[in-house]
C-alpha cells in the first residue's frame, strides 16, 4: 500500500519531528548530571585546618575541629572533581604536616601547607575550619577573605550570601581575615568557619553527615559561580 504525501503533509511531519527534537534537547539539558559537564580546567587547593596533635576547637561531645574539617573537605573535593576541577588537599588524613617531631609543630605545619599551595599554584585557596566562642549562644557560618584582595572579597560576599539563604543562623556578612593560609601565597583565597562547636545545637548539626553535605554543597556552588562555569548546578 502506497501513501501519497502532499507538500502540506510533509511540512506537518517536519514540524512534528522538530518539536520532538527540541523537546528532547530541552529535556536532556535539564537532566545531564554535573559530572557530564566538563569545565575549563581550574585548580583549587582545599585546606582542612589543623590536624594531628593540633585538634583545633573541641565541642562538648569531645569532637575535634580537625576531624570535621577533613570530613567536609573530602565531600567538597568530590563535588569539585565532578566539574573537572583539579583539587589539591593540604592534608588527606587526620595527621598534621609537621613530621615526626612535635617541636615547633605549628610553624612547620603551616610552612608545609604553604609549600603545597605554592607548588599547586592554584586559582583559589579554600581553608575549612570550625569556630569556638566563650558565649555558647553565638553561632553561624562565616567567610573570611584575604586582606586587600578584591577577588577574594567578591567571592566571600557571594559565598556568605549563599550561606545566609541556605544555612541556619549564618552570619550576614563576611570579614577580612589576616590568616597565614590566605596571605602566604599570591593566590586569592577564603577561610570558612562552618559553624561553632561551642554551640550545642550547631555542634549537633556539624556532626551530621547530611548537614556536612549541605555545607559542602553551598561552598561548591560558590566556587562554581566564582569560576563562572557553564552548566553549574542550581543554587538553592
Amino acid at each position: 500500500m502506497f501513501i501519497v504525501c502532499t507538500k502540506k503533509m510533509i511540512a506537518s511531519i517536519c514540524y512534528f519531528c522538530m518539536l520532538i527534537l527540541v523537546s528532547g534537547v530541552l529535556y536532556w539539558s535539564t537532566q545531564v548530571p554535573v559530572s557530564a559537564c566538563p569545565a575549563e580546567q581550574f585548580c583549587v587547593v582545599l585546606d582542612a585546618g589543623h590536624g594531628g596533635i593540633d585538634g583545633g576547637s573541641q565541642g562538648k561531645t569531645g569532637v575535634f575541629e580537625r576531624d570535621i574539617n577533613l570530613q567536609i573537605t573530602n565531600k567538597l573535593e568530590k563535588l569539585l572533581k565532578s566539574l573537572n576541577i583539579i583539587v589539591v588537599q593540604t592534608r588527606t588524613t587526620k595527621e598534621g604536616l609537621y613530621g615526626v617531631f612535635a617541636s615547633g609543630f605549628k610553624m612547620k605545619d603551616m610552612q608545609a601547607r604553604k609549600k603545597i599551595i605554592e607548588k599547586a599554584n592554584p586559582d583559589l585557596v579554600v581553608s575549612i575550619h570550625m569556630n569556638y566562642f566563650s558565649d555558647s549562644s553565638v553561632c553561624g557560618a562565616q567567610v573570611f577573605f584575604k586582606p586587600n584582595d578584591k577577588t577574594s572579597k567578591d567571592l566571600a560576599l557571594n559565598m556568605q550570601n549563599l550561606f545566609q539563604k541556605n544555612l541556619k543562623n549564618a552570619k550576614k556578612s563576611p570579614k577580612e581575615g589576616d590568616f597565614y593560609i590566605l596571605t602566604c601565597s599570591k593566590s586569592p583565597g577564603i577561610l570558612i568557619e562552618c559553624g561553632y562547636l561551642s554551640n550545642a545545637e550547631e555542634e549537633a548539626l556539624l556532626l551530621s553527615a547530611d548537614y556536612q553535605d549541605k555545607v559542602a554543597y553551598q561552598i561548591f556552588c560558590g566556587i562554581a559561580c566564582y569560576f563562572n562555569l557553564k552548566n553549574q548546578p542550581k543554587i538553592g
